[in-house]
């Protein structure tokens, strides 16, 4: 096994083996045509968007970012948001251009849109295609009206089973997401749904569970006694179904919530669980970026008024343990694990020996060949793992 200087130029080192992480740009669009109840992610509702400002905005911050890292081999383009299926196809085409123009597109570069399945927006994914994306990604949910009315979305099941027969004749590659451990959500009807879900899919599926987040409209609802969140045991339950279900039909878990064939993972993100360099642009967006020997961790301002008077918020260089501990919780999420040559050449100190074979004694943890990764339940419990390695 191969171990490179973890700040190679164009990436912050290799993954597990000889994997190159690689480099990535991802774009936020903010904009959203309401705010699901779930979502805490950077979406902010505005009456009018000044798109021919919007566009000169993202290419200004495409063109700042390569004149401060220089040339890059760009691996992966992901639009995400927000809801970037309400950007105009022609901005997706000069945002693609002008980040080809001031690097390198990879040959077989992915390059992502994350799309609602509305009809209104169905309707532009030929225009998407055209513009250069390959790969969509569509935000599904829930493969039931009950369920989509509660989880706030604006289109029915019949429009998200549309959309996804569109986007597998238009697009090389698509992916959808499904939330699951619904309030009263059995384990018959989760299993109905994601076989449902697996005859409707290509190679790629993201399964996450519900949660309750700070803020959100269901924290507040949740207060207000409006519904219960599903029990942890019940959550676990599910879980572990997902992952017998999606395995027996050729769709594994490469990482927590993400379920692909092989050679279908998505590469956009595989980038960042393996710890490589990526520029983020647009509101609330984040980046690691190698520069002068040292890795800077980016943020941009959130509130979109605010990026476009100021752009970036932060860019402050990180130090070897604070690398390491990122490497690490980025890649004990998949499933290929974590090269611990790596982790030593990052923190410049070894993890505990006797810490890891107690994990792998508790079931959580497998080490071969230099390489740990977490069990099924060792992913389930990964926080609790990690404190326990960097305890």
């Amino acid at each position: 096994m191969s171990v490179s200087l973890p700040l190679q130029r164009g990436g912050l080192g290799r993954g597990s083996g000889a994997i190159d992480p690689g480099f990535a740009v991802y774009v936020h669009w903010p904009f959203c045509l309401s705010k699901c109840p779930y979502c805490d992610f950077n979406s902010h509702v505005r009456e009018s968007v000044d798109q021919a400002q919007w566009r000169a905005a993202l290419l200004a911050e495409i063109d700042a970012t390569a004149n401060e890292i220089g040339k890059r081999r760009v691996r992966s383009i992901f639009f995400g948001g927000g809801t970037p299926s309400l950007m105009p196809p022609a901005t997706v085409a000069a945002i693609i251009n002008q980040i080809a123009a001031r690097w390198t597109l990879e040959a077989d570069a992915e390059i992502t849109l994350e799309a609602n399945p509305t009809s209104v927006e169905a309707e532009k994914l030929a225009g998407f295609a055209a513009a250069g994306v390959n790969r969509v990604s569509l935000g599904v949910q829930a493969l039931n009206d009950a369920d989509l009315k509660f989880l706030g979305r604006g289109h029915s099941a019949g429009e998200a089973r549309a959309a996804v027969d569109l986007a597998r004749k238009l697009f090389p590659r698509m992916s959808f997401d499904l939330i699951y451990a619904r309030p009263n959500q059995t384990q018959a009807e989760w299993q109905a749904e994601l076989h449902a879900a697996i005859a409707m899919a290509a190679d790629h599926l993201s399964l996450y569970q519900l949660t309750i987040e700070p803020g959100t409209g269901f924290e507040g609802a949740v207060k207000r006694g409006q519904f219960t969140p599903l029990q942890g045991d019940l959550a676990a339950d599910l879980y572990e179904l997902t992952q017998e279900i999606c395995s027996a039909h050729g769709l594994p878990a490469y990482e927590i919530s993400n379920h692909a064939a092989p050679g279908a993972e998505s590469r956009h993100n595989l980038v960042y669980w393996r710890y490589g360099e990526y520029a983020g642009i647009g509101p609330g967006a984040h980046g690691r970026l190698y520069r002068d020997g040292k890795v800077y961790a980016t943020a941009n301002f959130r509130k979109p008024e605010r990026w476009l008077e100021a752009g970036r918020e932060t860019c402050d260089a990180l130090s070897a343990h604070e690398q390491s501990v990122e490497m690490l919780m980025m890649g004990l999420r998949l499933q290929e694990g974590v090269s611990l040559p790596r982790y030593q050449s990052l923190a410049k100190q070894p993890l505990s020996a006797s810490r890891i074979a107690e994990l792998c004694e508790d079931g959580l943890l497998l080490h071969e060949g230099g390489i740990i990764k977490t069990t099924d339940r060792g992913r389930l419990l990964l926080d609790g793992v990690l404190a326990r390695l960097l305890a």
